[in-house]
């Protein structure tokens, strides 16, 4: 069989959600030659998403894991897009996490007592904040270094540049034409040296990968309006985050649904989200928007990055979950760095600590 190729490329990534997104331009910036492959699906998760940072998180008030990390990457990172792009794309607002009951104001005053929270927290409050209509009877904490990416507006932005420069194939990716060879890979007619995986959830179908333990989890989204503009410009966060977008408009998200793998909106649904939504504030609003979108989420909570036990051309960065925003900045360029032989991947994201599944996987 004879093959003509175009270019043969360092890398061939498969998706275009915000982690093949990151990668993508992370590695480009290196100098590597990268050729992206995605359908551009309008109602792709990382398209619904809020794009929400927040360095504390849970009931039980803990730190994300490796904030002190991930933060100033992703600061630095979308400064980086905001000057290549000349817009602002990155917001940092603070969030007011508000106490749901006494029992939890106590927790946290356990949990802060004796502990130095001034990176990430600029205010305790134990009685309400007086803003009217919020309802914060127990106060809350403030939370700093946190914020909100335009999500949508930066992949549609790297798509157009991607596109432009003929970087971008826009197509589903189909692997009855992937040919694996002992330099790297072939696909209709391209050659690279690896190729990596970042298809979100469906990668429960890559038959390379479908033995990682990935549970896609359907979150949904609303968008409300309300005839009253809120005095601070906050990020509330009450069990539901809401996010203010301005002329009285809010996204509240979003729900974790592992029973319906599917992006079709429900009335269920909606109907926790606005219960949610009342919760944080008595002021009457109506539904402008509503949206479903699957994320990538892992068991153990960490995500999926490195190469295939078997097929080392074959690589994963994915099962970022409702993370990936904080998380896949550094990550990337961690994993840009391993893929040039200059750092290991690392190890509480490695593929590796699941390679006893996929050996039990290829026995069946």
């Amino acid at each position: 069989m004879l093959y003509i190729a175009c270019m043969i490329y360092d890398f061939i990534i498969v998706g275009h959600g915000l982690a093949g997104a990151i990668l993508a331009y992370t590695l480009r910036k290196k100098g590597y030659q990268v050729l992206v492959i995605d359908e551009l699906a309008e109602h792709s998760a990382s398209k619904v998403a809020a794009g929400l940072v927040n360095p504390v998180a849970g009931k039980r008030f803990a730190k994300s894991w490796m904030a002190d990390t991930f933060i100033p990457a992703a600061d630095a990172f979308y400064k980086e897009l905001e000057e290549h792009f000349g817009q602002e794309l990155y917001l940092h607002k603070p969030i007011y996490k508000i106490f749901s009951s006494i029992e939890e104001q106590n927790n946290w005053m356990a949990k802060s007592a004796g502990s130095d929270w001034s990176d990430y927290i600029s205010e305790t409050l134990v009685a309400s904040a007086g803003e009217p209509g919020i309802q914060d009877p127990y106060g809350g904490i403030l939370i700093r270094r946190g914020g909100h990416l335009l999500v949508r507006e930066v992949l549609q932005l790297l798509e157009q540049e991607q596109l432009q420069a003929g970087q971008l194939l826009p197509e589903r990716f189909d692997f009855s034409h992937l040919e694996l060879t002992e330099t790297g890979l072939r696909y209709k007619g391209e050659q690279a040296r690896q190729l990596i995986f970042c298809e979100g959830y469906q990668v429960i179908h890559n038959p390379y990968f479908r033995w990682l333990p990935l549970q896609p989890t359907k979150g949904e989204v609303l968008e409300v309006k309300t005839d009253y503009k809120f005095i601070s410009e906050c990020i509330y966060n009450k069990a539901v985050y809401v996010l203010p977008k301005g002329d009285g408009a809010f996204r509240i998200g979003a729900t974790y649904n592992w029973r319906q793998p599917d992006e079709l909106p429900t009335h269920e649904g909606q109907q926790e989200l606005t219960g949610r939504f009342t919760q944080i504030t008595s002021h009457a609003f109506n539904v402008t928007n509503h949206w479903a979108g699957i994320r990538p989420a892992v068991r153990d909570r960490r995500p999926l990055v490195g190469s295939h036990p078997q097929h080392p051309q074959l690589l994963v960065f994915n099962g970022m979950g409702s993370k990936g925003v904080l998380m896949a900045p550094y990550l990337a360029e961690r994993f840009a760095a391993a893929l040039a032989g200059e750092a290991d991947v690392l190890p509480e994201v490695n593929i590796s600590r699941y390679f006893s599944l996929y050996y039990d996987y290829i026995k069946q």
